[in-house]
């Protein structure tokens, strides 16, 4: 059963002007999901607007927005072939389970100065 879907769009030039400063990283994505987007090199900028549009997909497929959700408790991780997934931590975790959300789906993509990503969260109805 479909929980919610959500979708976001980002602007990788937004992105490439707010990585000039080690804040903004520090303060919206983990440890993990700040090495990924560094190890991009030249296409940090993409990465970057693509785990925020997913952090942003996310919250808006749970219907809540960031409301009492830290950015970093939607965390974007990557499996071994590089397909794009999530680790859900403290409040954003503890909404998804009480929504009954059983497993979560995420795709990403940018195409020229646009980063999307779009959110499917599947369960069982609490």
């Amino acid at each position: 059963m479909i929980i919610g879907i959500g979708t976001d769009l980002c602007q990788i030039s937004r992105m490439e002007r707010l990585l000039k400063d080690d804040r903004f990283l520090q303060r919206y994505f983990t440890t993990e999901e700040q090495q990924h987007i560094r190890g991009r090199a030249a296409g940090a900028a993409a990465s970057a607007a693509a785990c925020f549009a997913a952090k942003e997909a996310f919250v808006k497929a749970l219907g809540s927005g960031f409301s009492g959700i830290a950015p970093k408790e939607v965390s974007v991780v990557h499996d071994a072939a590089g397909a794009p997934g999530y680790l859900l931590r403290g409040e954003a975790l503890a909404r998804a389970q009480a929504r009954g959300v059983v497993r979560t789906h995420l795709s990403l993509s940018h195409e020229r100065d646009l980063a999307v990503a779009f959110a499917v969260l599947e369960g069982t109805a609490p």
